[in-house]
């Protein structure tokens, strides 16, 4: 393993003059299960078949279009001397907290529309939503960004990693933490966790703030490890916002069980 690595191609294929990237398609790939899975358990639970299919078509460009402004925003030094730079989302530069901002808002908004409750639509969502969060880290991995500091090439040796994630990890003759990985396997971690505690039917709304919590005790150690934070000054953005969902979400549990708002569960059929 030496300066004739070559770099994995992040063009998967051209459609003519447009070139496909594999960060689209597995941004999309990890999209598409997560509607399936969502989908089949809104089933499960009584809710409309068409429901989900029809949030997503509003919930998925509002996500993606917050979370790259989310992202313009903290670079805007480099966005404002490049604005054609702005649009090209397929080259990476989305986050997801930008994301989920977009997504819970427009499904507070669809839900009192539909006149469903929010939190029961987004306890089924929640496993959804952090297995399209551990696929989409792939996306990174194929753009070699998302990454850690400087490693030796016996540190990721050590973690026996497939040769073709260390070679990867190997970006202008350095080795670096393969940050990614670390989040889609914590992220790949929450979604197996979360299947298991619809089991013990949570009272509504806390499977969904069980999402938030385990989401962002991983993003915060993560984020840590990372080059490319965004930074508000000399602190992480992403290490603050983690830390206030947290504290935001554990508070809401206790506030909602103190005031009598969540006595319907997870199981529950009624009361949409």
């Amino acid at each position: 393993m030496n300066e004739t690595i070559e770099p994995l191609n992040p063009i998967a294929f051209n459609l003519g003059p447009i070139p496909v990237h594999w960060y689209g398609i597995i941004i999309g790939s990890g999209l598409a299960l997560a509607l399936f899975l969502a989908i089949r358990e809104a089933n499960r639970r009584g809710l409309p078949k068409d429901l989900f299919a029809d949030l997503m078509l509003w919930a998925i460009p509002i996500a993606i279009i917050s979370a790259r402004i989310y992202y313009v925003i903290f670079e805007w030094k480099y966005y404002v001397k490049h604005p054609i730079d702005i649009p090209q989302i397929w080259t990476g530069g989305i986050a997801i907290h930008g994301a989920l901002i977009g997504a819970v808002i427009t499904t507070i908004v669809f839900a009192k529309k539909r006149g469903i409750s929010f939190w029961k639509i987004a306890d089924i969502a929640a496993p959804s939503i952090i297995l399209g969060q551990a696929i989409g880290r792939w996306g990174n991995f194929m753009n070699q960004e998302a990454h850690g500091g400087e490693v030796s090439l016996s540190f990721l040796q050590s973690l026996h990693l497939p040769d073709f994630i260390i070679n990867q990890m190997y970006i202008e003759g350095v080795y670096y933490h393969p940050t990614f990985l670390y989040e889609s396997l914590w992220d790949f971690a929450g979604f197996i966790l979360l299947i298991l505690l619809r089991r013990a039917n949570f009272r509504r709304g806390e499977l969904f703030l069980s999402y938030v919590i385990w989401y962002s005790i991983g993003r915060y150690f993560v984020e840590g490890l990372r080059t490319d934070s965004l930074m508000l000054g000399s602190l992480r953005m992403a290490q603050m916002i983690s830390i206030a969902l947290i504290v935001g979400a554990i508070a809401i549990i206790l506030y909602r069980r103190q005031k009598k708002m969540a006595e319907a569960r997870y199981l529950d059929q009624a009361n949409l």
